[in-house]
């Protein structure tokens, strides 16, 4: 089965940063373009940004020049490097690829 599992978040201040893993599995995980989501409490689950196969990313504007999506298919991870964290960052933030998503990992910015 597929599996998506995702770690790294807590609490950091303003400013800070932060990486999150999804590891994979039950899947070609080099074949597909994974996703990174976020859910704010009482907000619409949101698309962070993606990276296809070979590498090429897209973020959405909120986060442009601050995170970073990587992948290392040697490890069926993909990551999410986050910097300049600011408070409006808080959120659960999940892994997602085709119509499987993985639990979550609490990102909370906060001074």
């Amino acid at each position: 089965q597929v599996q998506l599992v995702e770690s790294g978040g807590g609490l950091v201040q303003p400013g800070g940063s932060l990486r999150l893993s999804c590891a994979a599995s039950g899947f070609t995980f080099s074949s597909y373009r994974m996703n990174w989501y976020r859910q704010a409490p009482g907000k619409q689950r949101e698309l962070v940004g993606f990276i296809i196969s070979f590498g090429t990313t897209n973020y959405a504007d909120s986060v442009k020049g601050r995170f970073t999506i990587s992948r290392d298919n040697a490890k069926n991870t993909v990551y999410l490097q986050m910097n300049s964290l600011k408070p409006e960052d808080t959120a659960v933030y999940y892994c997602n690829v085709v119509n499987w998503w993985g639990q979550g990992t609490q990102v909370t910015v906060s001074s």
